[in-house]
């Protein structure tokens, strides 16, 4: 039975949060006081007879008990939105708002594709895209602010309340601007790599590990000059106009080296090799535009190719 005293406000303030990691924050993106967004978190928790945040430093961070109820306070609120949604789309003429969410890599490799056979369709949806690292973007799917991921299959304990269908695999490369040295090398290509300024995607990036493992595998440790990325504009103008390395997901720069401004380090990376597909939360009946929008996806993910060496 459901807790009368459970509003859809404290559902609100719970989810903005856990999301925020911070009242202060929460509270400026609601509009409210801080105060009051205090106040709500504790009748949540009275309700619930459970701590749902604790003490992290001079910050916060979720229970485990507030782990396990923000997959469902994300869904409810997921539910009520796209009530809110179909309800006004139905009195105005409104189309829906369909959010996806997709990594760098599948923005400039699938999603042009997926979108201009979505709107073939002639359906009456509004899409709205956005890029990120993959972490965020699962955070922003488990709240409710996306409907839909597209990128890389994320650890099973980040895996909990979603689904996942695996679209294709993808690859990390070491991209350099054409005409590079090393791309006329003699010698082993791993003992000149740290004279270089090499670009690595961040800490929270899911192809981090991948890399970090494969570069140790191969007798790297630390890299003395890097830069941390995941702006794939910034890499790009960056390689090309110097020496730079640039370790990347292979269809990032597909298009730059089928057109010859990038090209690819002659490096075996086929065990940086990962999953990238559909990940969505657990739940029945998703709607005709988003179903839609689905297949345009994977018809535009089986419709890829790449020479290989670059994705696969």
């Amino acid at each position: 039975m459901i807790d009368s005293r459970i509003k859809l406000r404290h559902l609100q303030a719970f989810v903005e949060v856990a999301r925020q990691k911070s009242v202060m924050k929460a509270a400026r993106l609601m509009h409210v006081s801080q105060p009051a967004v205090t106040k709500t978190i504790r009748e949540l928790e009275e309700a619930l007879g459970v701590k749902l945040f604790e003490r992290d430093g001079r910050g916060i961070k979720i229970t485990r008990y507030g782990e396990v109820f923000l997959r469902h306070a994300g869904t409810a609120l997921t539910a009520v939105r796209q009530g809110l949604d179909s309800v006004t789309h139905e009195r105005v003429g409104n189309a829906p708002l369909i959010r996806v969410g997709a990594l760098p890599t599948v923005s400039t490799h699938i999603m042009p594709r997926a979108m201009n056979l979505f709107l073939k369709e002639n359906i009456w949806s509004r899409i709205k895209i956005v890029t990120g690292e993959n972490a965020v973007l699962l955070e922003q799917l488990r709240v409710g602010d996306l409907d839909l991921v597209v990128g890389r299959l994320a650890a099973p304990e980040k895996m909990a309340g979603f689904s996942f269908e695996h679209l294709y695999s993808e690859q990390v490369v070491f991209a350099v601007r054409a005409g590079h040295p090393l791309l006329m090398a003699k010698q082993p290509i791993f003992s000149r790599i740290g004279d270089y300024t090499v670009l690595m995607p961040t800490q929270a990036s899911i192809i981090r590990p991948f890399v970090e493992s494969f570069l140790i595998a191969n007798g790297i440790a630390d890299l003395p000059n890097q830069i941390e990325t995941v702006s794939d504009s910034f890499g790009r103008a960056f390689v090309r106009s110097s020496e730079a390395i640039w370790i990347i997901s292979a269809g990032v720069v597909a298009t730059d080296i089928a057109d010859g401004l990038l090209g690819i380090l002659p490096i075996d990376t086929s065990e940086t090799k990962g999953p990238v597909g559909l990940t969505m939360r657990t739940e029945p009946n998703p709607s005709l535009p988003m179903s839609i929008l689905i297949q345009t996806i994977r018809e535009a993910a089986a419709e890829v190719f790449v020479s290989p060496g670059v994705s696969s």
